[in-house]
């Protein structure tokens, strides 16, 4: 039975080892520079300071008053105001609501935005520049199509705008064309590293990830390859250790063998763990689905229509200094409006215009509208579930933990009273099957540099193990080839010796 399962790990060594070693290599750049993304910070930081428009303004909108929303804001786009609407959650299609691309209305004229002219997509990335302080004018600007860093965006957004500045840093951003927006942000050290670690460690070129359900069938199945050729790694290993004369047990390899023999006993577990755990982060089979983040998010907001959030705005006659955005944040069904500066600073007012800084009794009251609350704290540090690693997080942060089957836990933002986060027993196992085995994301470790003199020296030994395991079975194989060669060689020599024809021939 041994040699079998040792003739197959070593041929999927060579085939799936080079993908392995491969993500390895890359989880080292992934430690440091993830994929390029516009944060909502800096999506924040590119607006221009709002100006409100007049109340009449807001009447012109062609929406009926009783549409219930499940957002509408305020900003500026190519220097004038804009309102985007998002319509409420529907049950039984959320994920397609939360993809949805809110419905724009430009508040000068009152008509709904259609397809952003080249000129306003240029005017778009001008402000942006200025306000986040690209170093450099727009170079160009337009249409593009799907390329390495929109394949998550392009379609829901399209035509895409493609900005490029004269600065340094090469940035480059991507405007939506059916809404004005900003959603994409890249620079040339973000796309140079992203070429190196996110789109190998993802398996992300484009020409795969531009369809979706290819894609994910091709990392479910390498991925479960790849647990294939480190079990039978692990099986190999222990049926090859020997006891020796002395009486110790260890490998009866040398050199190379000897190395990776041992090394993958003692990292083989880890490589396992790591190989399952980027299975599970795209969530094969859906059986980590979580709704929580739905639910909870309707559920604490309530039941708001456009009509109430139309008159709450235009009670709003002064904005704090540095507003770039005026959104809904409502409550237990009650509505209210956040001032959102450019640096994120929020100031919450109710729907007749005055100040209404969030009280513990109001958030207490709204959550009544669920199961009980187990527990209700403003957290002012990191817990299990609500940290920053890679990116930053808001605190203080209201912590709500329920008293239903799930023990979901609902981190709320104390300046607007909006769902953060939230999770269900099925958020909170993918949170450990999935950062906490694959980054290695545990409480003790979080703090750096503990994590990366941790994590460093791990992901060395397993990319050891999957480089030497792949290196020896390509040198292998190439003695196999040379050998089959040999024995054709001598075949055909002793055909030529044994045949009277041929010496006849020669005669």
């Amino acid at each position: 039975m041994l040699r079998p399962v040792l003739f197959l790990h070593r041929w999927l060594g060579i085939v799936v080892g080079v993908l392995m070693t491969v993500w390895c290599l890359s989880g080292f750049v992934m430690m440091y520079v993830d994929y390029p993304r516009l944060t909502a910070a800096e999506q924040l930081q590119g607006l221009a300071p709002l100006q409100l428009p007049g109340a009449d303004a807001l009447d012109r909108i062609d929406l009926p008053s009783d549409t219930p929303l499940s957002s509408a804001k305020l900003e500026m786009m190519a220097g004038r105001p804009v309102l985007r609407v998002t319509p409420a959650i529907d049950p039984g299609q959320p994920i397609a609501q939360m993809r949805m691309t809110p419905n724009g209305y430009d508040l000068s004229t009152g008509q709904a935005i259609g397809t952003l002219l080249p000129a306003d997509a240029r005017a778009v990335g001008e402000t942006f520049g200025r306000q986040s302080g690209v170093a450099g004018e727009v170079a160009a600007a337009a249409v593009t199509g799907m390329d390495q860093w929109t394949v998550q965006t392009f379609r829901r957004n399209q035509p895409l705008y493609r900005i490029d500045y004269a600065d340094p840093s090469g940035t480059t951003i991507y405007v939506a064309g059916n809404s004005g927006e900003v959603v994409q942000q890249t620079t040339r050290f973000e796309r140079f590293w992203g070429w190196l670690g996110a789109v190998p460690h993802w398996l992300y070129p484009t020409i795969l990830r531009q369809d979706g359900a290819l894609w994910d069938k091709v990392v479910v199945w390498t991925s479960l390859t790849g647990c294939f050729l480190t079990v039978t790694g692990l099986w190999v290993g222990i049926a090859r250790l020997r006891r020796r004369r002395d009486g110790r047990i260890g490998s009866p390899y040398r050199g190379l063998w000897w190395w990776h023999h041992i090394f993958g006993l003692f990292f083989g577990i880890l490589t396992l763990t790591w190989v399952a755990s980027g299975l599970f982060s795209i969530n094969p089979w859906r059986f980590l689905d979580s709704m929580a983040g739905f639910a909870e998010r309707q559920r604490l907001a309530g039941q708001v229509s456009w009509g109430q959030v139309r008159e709450a705005m235009a009670r709003i006659d002064r904005l704090p200094a540095g507003t770039v955005g005026l959104e809904s944040a409502p409550l237990g069904g009650q509505t209210y409006l956040v001032a959102i500066g450019a640096n994120g600073a929020m100031t919450r007012f109710d729907s007749r215009g005055r100040p209404a800084p969030l009280q513990h009794g109001a958030l207490s009251q709204a959550l009544r509208n669920g199961p009980p609350v187990a527990s209700l704290e403003l957290l002012r540090g990191e817990d299990a579930y609500y940290y920053q690693h890679k990116f930053s997080l808001k605190f203080p942060v209201w912590r709500a933990i329920l008293n239903d089957r799930e023990a979901t836990r609902l981190y709320i933002d104390p300046d607007s009273g909006t769902l953060i986060r939230a999770f269900d027993s099925n958020g909170r196992s993918f949170r450990w099957l999935q950062d906490g085995l694959h980054s290695l994301d545990f409480p003790i470790l979080r703090s750096r540099p503990l994590w990366d003199i941790v994590v460093l020296p791990l992901l060395a030994a397993v990319t050891f193990v999957c480089g030497t395991g792949t290196w020896m079975g390509l040198r292998k194989v190439a003695r196999d080839i040379r050998t089959v060669r040999r024995r054709r060689r001598r075949r055909a020599r002793s055909n030529t010796t044994d045949n009277p024809a041929h010496e006849g021939a020669h005669a």
